[in-house]
């Protein structure tokens, strides 16, 4: 399949590229590592006039300490994500996660901001225009049916990444420039839980730095995956994990899933069931019921929503037990 006809732009600055972005809104699309827009535009999902090529923009890059803790440019690939000893020692679970993003070509061109801007996805949608087009389309692409929830007026194609999670038990913040100048918020509020309309992120905005608070530093963590296969495939279902390690217990415990909702989620009710405990069996089995309640999977993958709703379940229950091991060794 080949690309659609489009105009090339390369700004050097980020004034100049939110500019670009003001004179077309609608009609431009940012592209960073390219590793999932470029299919994306071969299947005819998206046909922009113009791309706005940001790899040239050096603000953008990078992995800084600050005194608030930790910022990240949502340029820096995946791979330096991965391997960064700072993060590795002391926001693992992000670390973790970003290990396990497809495989380690694509996390050489992958960024953090186009992990955290991903595209949802869903059988019906990532196909080819002629596949679509035998089928009807749907809500999330020229047309007004979902088939995954007939009769639905909104569209439940899942949110897929892997790094949001991690970065949500984080207590991340973003930072996004626009016309108006920049504006900073919790990494929580970007996502609207819907497949179609999946961020806060106006056209004429991009996503330009992540921050890591120092209050999360030091958290144990880890990242549980559920794939087809154990690399290249996206998640359809993902589980991170995050607390403070005191005494032999747990405090300020978090679990956010991803894959299995339109938007990456924090569990609830996580404190009120670990707080203050000691990571048993039957205290990891409480933790995964309430993730697999949270869990609200549809058939948008080839594994049944039943079989993923319950792998929400196990996975936190081993990645609890996992942590519990005072001799877990983070390489």
């Amino acid at each position: 399949m080949s690309l659609p006809d489009f105009q090339l732009l390369r700004p050097k600055t980020l004034t100049e590229a939110v500019a670009r972005l003001a004179e077309n809104p609608g009609e431009t699309q940012i592209i960073a590592g390219g590793t999932d827009l470029i299919p994306s535009m071969r299947q005819r999902l998206f046909t922009p006039r113009y791309l706005l090529d940001i790899r040239g923009i050096p603000e953008l890059h990078g992995i800084r300490q600050t005194a608030e803790g930790l910022e990240i440019g949502a340029l820096t690939p995946l791979t330096v994500v991965e391997h960064n000893e700072i993060l590795r020692h002391d926001y693992h679970v992000l670390a973790e996660a970003a290990g396990t993003v497809a495989s380690p070509l694509l996390r050489n061109m992958g960024t953090i901001g186009g992990n955290i801007c991903l595209d949802t996805r869903c059988l019906w949608y990532n196909q080819s225009l002629t596949w679509r087009k035998s089928c009807g389309f749907c809500i999330k692409k020229d047309g007004d049916l979902c088939h995954v929830a007939p009769g639905g007026k909104e569209c439940w194609a899942a949110f897929s990444a892997d790094t949001p999670p991690a970065l949500l038990c984080l207590e991340a913040e973003i930072e996004i420039a626009g016309p108006k100048g920049t504006r900073r918020i919790l990494l929580s509020d970007f996502y609207t839980n819907r497949g179609d309309e999946r961020t806060r992120l106006a056209n004429d905005e991009i996503l330009t730095r992540v921050f890591l608070p120092r209050a999360t530093s030091g958290y144990r963590g880890t990242y549980r995956k559920l794939r087809v296969r154990g690399s290249i495939d996206y998640p359809l279902a993902g589980i991170a994990v995050a607390f403070k390690a005191a005494n032999g217990h747990v405090e300020d415990p978090r679990i956010a899933i991803t894959a299995v909702n339109p938007a990456p989620l924090v569990v609830g009710g996580v404190k009120e069931k670990l707080n203050g405990k000691t990571l048993t069996t039957e205290v990891a089995e409480a933790a995964g019921a309430l993730a697999a309640r949270t869990a609200r999977p549809l058939t948008t993958s080839a594994l049944t929503p039943e079989y993923r709703r319950e792998m929400v379940r196990v996975l936190t229950k081993r990645a609890l037990l996992d942590l519990a091991a005072p001799e877990r060794k983070r390489s």
